[in-house]
């Protein structure tokens, strides 16, 4: 049974988490994952398994926020199905081999790094906003499939939703933002599947875990946050539309760079 008081405070990270990945499409897990390592380590998780159950239980949270995020795009005509399928398969065979292989053999410490510099480069990506060249378009069905292959292995290792390499690609493309965040947000539940059915997997047997874990994922704090995120990311979905969010994107990235550092730090200290 969760305390109270961290029933409330997953709830409020399920509510922040959600309208984020609404409004940018990052599907939350870049915030999600340092206040989940941090809240594993508070319930005496060890140090290298809590960062990895943050990571996977991060990823589950996804499945339930992009449904209801993509709704909400959708309505407005902003996914580009057409990408969404050609994105998807690649999407699924990277979530598979970083959950189930990779992400096993690697340490929790090691993660807890590439986590931070993954998401300090994402962070300046984002904060610097840089324009692609006009010219640039999507490549063909088996440029799109390797592209999604490397996306869904990426999300497989930090536990994000892809939105942190697949907004950039799409526009990079010069695919509009507004279609590209959507686009995202579709392929958010097919990379949190395939990684999810891969972290419970390979994380069957393990010692150490705390109660009413699913492999790596921690159920009571799935259900709290999914429950909140649902609520919050169509009305970010439907901010996106309205709000600057060139300089959302600037004040989100700063908030990042935080983030980062603390995970770093994590990341070394378990080491």
């Amino acid at each position: 049974m969760l305390h109270p008081l961290l029933i409330v405070e997953l709830g409020a990270l399920g509510l922040a988490t959600g309208f984020l990945a609404g409004l940018l499409g990052i599907g939350g897990g870049m915030l999600m994952v340092p206040f989940l390592t941090y809240i594993l380590g508070l319930q005496k998780v060890a140090p290298d398994l809590a960062v990895k159950m943050a990571i996977a239980t991060s990823m589950a949270t996804i499945m339930f926020t992009s449904v209801s995020s993509v709704r909400a795009h959708h309505l407005r005509g902003a996914v580009r199905w057409d990408i969404v399928k050609r994105l998807a398969p690649g999407v699924v065979l990277g979530g598979f081999v970083a959950s189930l292989g990779v992400f096993a053999l690697l340490k929790g410490s090691l993660l807890a790094v590439f986590f931070a510099l993954f998401v300090s480069f994402s962070a300046t990506q984002m904060f610097l906003d840089k324009k692609p060249a006009p010219t640039r378009q999507m490549p063909g069905v088996a440029g799109q499939m390797t592209a999604g292959g490397v996306i869904g292995f990426l999300s497989g290792l930090v536990g994000a939703g892809g939105g942190f390499v697949s907004v950039p690609f799409m526009t990079w493309c010069n695919l509009p933002i507004h279609n590209a965040v959507a686009t995202s947000a579709a392929l958010g539940f097919p990379i949190a599947l395939a990684n999810v059915v891969g972290y419970v997997i390979s994380g069957q047997g393990l010692s150490g875990l705390p109660a009413a874990s699913l492999g790596y994922v921690w159920l009571p704090a799935l259900a709290v946050i999914a429950t909140c995120s649902v609520l919050t990311a169509p009305l970010g979905a439907r901010a996106a539309h309205t709000l600057p969010v060139k300089q959302l994107k600037r004040i989100f990235a700063s908030l990042l760079f935080g983030l980062a550092a603390y995970m770093l730090w994590k990341g070394l200290t378990a080491a």
